[in-house]
């Protein structure tokens, strides 16, 4: 059974702006899935619709086989949400901000605790567990997010941009979070803006745009349709001239500093290899664009040239 289906999905405001078109989605049960797409293609839209926010024009949704018409209520007992804005009552102590999440649920006062208790552990916020919401930084209110929609244990989650805004060291921590709770059978669901943090985690892809789908994949897949990758290389010393390796495309960003193209019939290894032949030595390397972002801009890209 499908963790979500969407069939013929579509949202026509008053307005007449049309923010879904007929969208058709499947998300399978214990899936790490990526819903991406530009600023206005309709991603808020969705989530919004499954998650009971707001009011589709047409279509059927469905979570774990219930339908969201006639059982709203076993819909939402499926489902946590974390939002991209930060809605708690700032005056409120954080674990209070759980408790609460669980009592709408109806899970009772002592069992809210223990999970409470747990799940602000995992998220290293126990010891800030009576700090009012006001007082806690940017990084802590995103875990605590995460904290509060899985305290009834739904069986999809829903993360929309959960690391917006807090730093590397954070987000890391929250992808192996994300990781863990995934390997324990939660289904996922990911929007965000980071490409690398949608081809680091998750395992099939769908791209909206204009309110359609305008791809749906897996990852691997999706990288193998990759013809070349640009890489930005950091030199031990400096190289004026340089050599004509065949096969690998060398611009000089500055004579220290190396923009290289690979293309799929070369690797890694082969280039350093002919490198060093010419008696040039790497100190690092880089993705000059992540992988997936090319492929993701050239999937909307396409997809719009398809629009009527």
């Amino acid at each position: 059974m499908p963790a979500l289906s969407v069939h013929q999905l579509s949202k026509t405001y008053a307005n007449g702006l049309q923010a879904l078109n007929a969208v058709d989605l499947q998300v399978e049960a214990g899936d790490f899935f990526a819903l991406l797409g530009p600023n206005g293609a309709g991603k808020s839209t969705l989530i919004g619709i499954v998650t009971s926010l707001v009011r589709k024009s047409g279509g059927r949704v469905e979570v774990f086989g219930h339908d969201l018409d006639r059982e709203p209520e076993a819909v939402r007992a499926n489902i946590g949400v974390v939002p991209q804005e930060f809605n708690f009552n700032l005056f409120l102590p954080a674990i209070e901000v759980v408790l609460n999440q669980a009592g709408y649920f109806g899970v009772p006062r002592k069992e809210a605790r223990s999970r409470a208790e747990m799940l602000l552990r995992k998220l290293d916020l126990w010891d800030r567990r009576e700090t009012e919401m006001r007082r806690l930084s940017g990084g802590m209110k995103r875990r605590l997010m995460i904290a509060r929609a899985l305290v009834h244990r739904p069986r999809l989650v829903i993360l929309d941009e959960p690391t917006a805004g807090v730093d590397i060291e954070i987000r890391r921590t929250m992808w192996g979070f994300m990781r863990e709770i995934n390997a324990e059978g939660t289904t996922i669901i990911l929007t965000t803006h980071y490409l690398e943090e949608a081809e680091s985690l998750c395992r099939n892809i769908a791209i909206i745009d204009h309110g359609r789908i305008q791809s749906r994949t897996d990852i691997a897949t999706l990288l193998s349709e990759l013809d070349t990758e640009t890489f930005v290389l950091n030199l031990k010393g400096r190289v004026c001239q340089l050599p004509s390796l065949g096969g690998f495309v060398l611009e000089h960003i500055d004579e220290s500093t190396l923009e290289v193209q690979i293309s799929r019939e070369h690797t890694i290894n082969g280039l350093f290899e002919a490198l060093s032949r010419n008696g040039i030595e790497v100190l690092s390397l880089r993705n000059k664009q992540n992988r997936l972002e090319k492929l993701f801009l050239d999937r909307v890209e396409a997809g719009r040239g398809a629009t009527p």
